[in-house]
């Protein structure tokens, strides 16, 4: 499958087909939340043939990429994984280049939020077998003798559909909570979770979430000055030009325009989207009702304009005033807030900082069963709460990582899928995996997920997640982070299927705001790196200890091979190699390097068809 690059008028020629509602009432799959999850998720799933309906409370795609105006890139921007890698390729189409999008210094690739929403919306009508009902709202979720029956309200008209499967992939988590289902919500416990960075006691409180304004220059001389909101108090916002990055030893500086070019976008846009004696806003909705919800969030609105009216008649900015053009809302601003926190529901596996801090030392090799990549460091927004405890997350370095398969499924129900920012995980790893790129995976993951379960007719927690995987790997996704190989490259899924097998394992490096794992494809491998890789796949393995340090050569793999694999003569590896098209030839001489010796162990042994069960650990 190749990159996306969906022509910008062919979009806009289809972009009807996504708004239609449908007089079908059975579906395989319905997916409550057109946000990044859902979107990506109703994209891999309908791909794989299975009629799939998106329910989407706005008139867009994307949720926080668009329309919550969240639209600069937070990492993964050499991990162009799947269909993130697809709306990046988009996004460079329609712009004209990967430069054209480095506009401001927060991120790599910023955009205009209309744009995206576009972008979605023509990936989603190319995809037959999926449907999508925007300006709709769930009303209620039964799940009884193995079917979803769903009521979501378009248009005054109450329309009543079911499938086998469901995806809650609401901002918030709320289908998952109709059912019952446990979660957490709030900072955990540190000794309850495992975490010594944690509090030491459990609390409610969420990370700030913000109105996010986008503002167009109208050119020199303009005054775009809104009125002056209520309860406007300038020193709400004294401190919001002094920057400091923090995770540097460099002391705050003082620049307006540094704080403004923040979120530059192209076409002369800006977003606000500042933490900073900014925008940020404390208030927790998760729990709330519908209408303390709208009220909540008008609160938040009111906020940003307040620092917006700061922006321009305090600092100067007279000229940068509200877009007008860009969301389809009476007051131009975004049509949702940018929530980074929501329930966090118990899974068959709980994602906590030692499996990201240290996956291979971690309590099981969940780094096996990973399917979605991040390599944002950990961030979390909490200046506007003075009653959150402090945590020092400059301490928690981390490299990138993988996320676990079971997070994405909930204990004890067999047919519910959880996505966006719902998944199990802990509080304080939650401050990466909320990001945009990591949010997209996840749902093409879960998309990936319904579709076998749909297709082999079994429980979620009975699913192969080899096989999972697998056609992860088909559509471009990565599995394992690892920064120095690219889907379009050869031996690509070689080298990823062996990382995620523990054979070759990667290094993983703690760095500033885009964290690595490399995998070094061209390093040598030595017998005694093989054969400990080997050791917990093969159990002809475990008293072998005639593995040296020596650098490894073909002769030594197929006496090693030979081990578990009786009767693999040489001519079977050189075979092997010219089938795969390595480069160059194979001899008994040759030192091999890790990408040599993923192939041939995938050729050869296929370690990773071994299945695994949810903690990573070999099934018996």
């Amino acid at each position: 499958m190749k990159y996306f690059t969906f022509p910008i008028l062919m979009i806009s020629l289809l972009f009807g087909c996504c708004q239609k509602s449908t007089a079908q009432t059975s579906y395989d799959l319905i997916i409550v939340g057109g946000g990044a999850s859902g979107t990506a998720a109703g994209i891999s799933a309908g791909r794989l043939g299975i009629n799939t309906l998106i329910i989407e409370p706005t008139p867009w795609l994307g949720g926080m990429l668009t329309s919550a105006g969240v639209s600069a890139i937070d990492g993964n921007h050499r991990l162009p994984s799947g269909i993130w890698g697809e709306f990046k390729a988009g996004l460079e189409a329609y712009y004209g280049g990967e430069k054209n999008l480095a506009t401001g210094w927060v991120s790599n690739t910023l955009f205009e939020p209309k744009v995206g929403n576009e972008i979605l919306q023509g990936m989603a009508a190319s995809v037959p077998s999926l449907t999508i009902s925007l300006e709709s709202d769930w009303q209620k979720a039964v799940y009884e003798q193995g079917v979803w029956n769903l009521a979501y309200l378009k248009d005054g008209e109450t329309f009543h559909i079911s499938a086998p499967i469901l995806i809650d992939a609401t901002e918030l988590g709320d289908v998952a909570a109709s059912q019952g289902i446990p979660y957490r919500l709030g900072m955990d416990a540190r000794d309850e979770i495992g975490e010594s960075f944690a509090p030491e006691k459990s609390n409610h409180i969420i990370q700030d979430l913000t109105y996010v304004v986008t503002l167009q220059d109208y050119g020199v001389g303009a005054d775009r000055t809104i009125p002056e909101p209520e309860n406007y108090n300038p020193e709400e916002f004294a401190c919001a030009c002094a920057h400091a990055d923090p995770i540097s030893d460099l002391a705050p500086t003082l620049d307006c325009d540094k704080m403004m070019s923040y979120g530059k976008l192209p076409n002369g846009k800006y977003m606000i989207n500042w933490p900073n004696c900014g925008n940020d806003y404390y208030v927790n909705m998760v729990e709330m009702n519908e209408e303390e919800r709208w009220s909540a969030m008008e609160e938040a609105k009111q906020a940003s304009l307040r620092f917006i009216y700061y922006i321009q008649h305090e600092l100067g900015y007279r000229h940068l005033g509200i877009a007008e053009d860009e969301y389809p809302t009476k007051d131009h601003l975004p049509m949702i807030p940018y929530h980074r926190e929501s329930r966090r529901f118990e899974g068959l596996v709980d994602f906590t900082l030692p499996y990201v801090r240290t996956p291979y030392e971690a309590p099981n090799p969940l780094y096996r069963t990973g399917i979605a990549v991040g390599d944002y460091t950990i961030d979390h927004h909490h200046k506007k709460n003075v009653d959150a405890p402090a945590i020092d997350f400059i301490k928690i370095r981390v490299p990138s990582y993988t996320i676990p398969l079971g997070a994405l499924i909930p204990k004890n129900h067999p047919s519910l899928i959880l996505a966006e920012k719902s998944i199990s995980v802990s509080n304080i790893v939650n401050g990466a995996t909320r990001l945009q790129p990591v949010v997209l995976g996840i749902g093409q993951a879960a998309g990936v997920l319904a579709a076998v379960a749909i297709k082999e007719n079994k429980p979620l927690g009975e699913v192969s997640i080899r096989e999972v995987q697998t056609l992860l790997l088909s559509q471009n996704a990565y599995i394992m982070p690892f920064l120095d190989m690219s889907p379009r490259e050869d031996h690509y899924v070689a080298m990823q299927k062996i990382g995620a097998t523990g054979i070759l394992k990667g290094e993983g490096v703690p760095y500033l705001w885009a964290n690595q794992t490399w995998f070094y494809p061209e390093r040598l491998v030595t017998e005694y790196e093989l054969v400990e890789g080997m050791r917990s796949l093969y159990p002809e393995l475990k008293d072998y200890w005639g593995a040296s340090g020596n650098y490894l050569s073909g002769e030594r793999l197929r006496e090693i091979l030979e081990l578990v694999k009786p009767n693999t003569p040489l001519l079977e590896l050189a075979q092997a190699w010219k089938r795969r098209g390595l480069e160059g030839n194979f001899t008994s001489e040759k030192k091999l390097n890790r990408k040599e010796v993923s192939v041939l162990l995938d050729e050869l042994l296929n370690p990773f068809s071994k299945e695994v069960n949810w903690e990573g650990a070999l099934k018996n």
